[in-house]
């Protein structure tokens, strides 16, 4: 099944429920609060004499452990249905893995250079544009961004080997 039209009449399509998405939820952020806690507690949480420095995260992850087991029981409560289908987690993660890399890239080699790389395959991926069109937008783009925050505005912005060799 490729879209919600394509479904016949009485059909269900399957993905990610509420109930799963908000119990799923509520144990990581109750897990992390308990870390959290523990962490807290072992720097010393008290108030002899003024707080110790695990006091106020105590309390905020405190906070956070009740809400998130309050979050889940109204989970478990909740009527079936689905948050998300399957098709549609589908499409956020063929954004949100290459976004990731690109994010992971700019470290290695500079933002201009993983910019024109993330630009053009995201054209090549998902568009019909010819060759020269992505050539020229991988490499413009890039190139426009570098001229109006580097040498206009003065702003720098992470770099890598090849604005190294250039100077920059």
């Amino acid at each position: 099944m490729s879209d919600q039209s394509d479904l016949q009449q009485g059909e269900f399509e399957r993905g990610l429920s509420y109930r799963a998405a908000e119990c799923g939820w509520a144990l990581i952020v109750a897990f992390f609060s308990g870390l959290a806690l523990w962490d807290s507690f072992e720097r010393g949480a008290g108030w002899s004499g003024g707080p110790q420095s695990g006091f106020f995260p105590a309390q905020m992850a405190g906070i956070l452990l009740v809400a998130s087991i309050f979050i889940f029981f109204q989970g478990l409560r909740r009527p079936p249905g689905v948050l998300v289908t399957w098709l549609q987690l589908r499409r956020v993660a063929q954004v949100l893995i290459p976004l990731t890399f690109y994010i992971l890239a700019i470290e290695y080699v500079g933002v201009y250079v993983a910019s024109a790389f993330f630009i053009a395959g995201f054209m090549v991926a998902f568009g019909s544009f010819r060759w020269w069109a992505v050539l020229l937008s991988g490499l413009l783009i890039p190139l426009v961004t570098f001229w109006v925050f580097e040498l206009q505005f003065k702003v720098p912005l992470p770099k890598g080997p090849l604005e190294a060799w250039l100077g920059y």
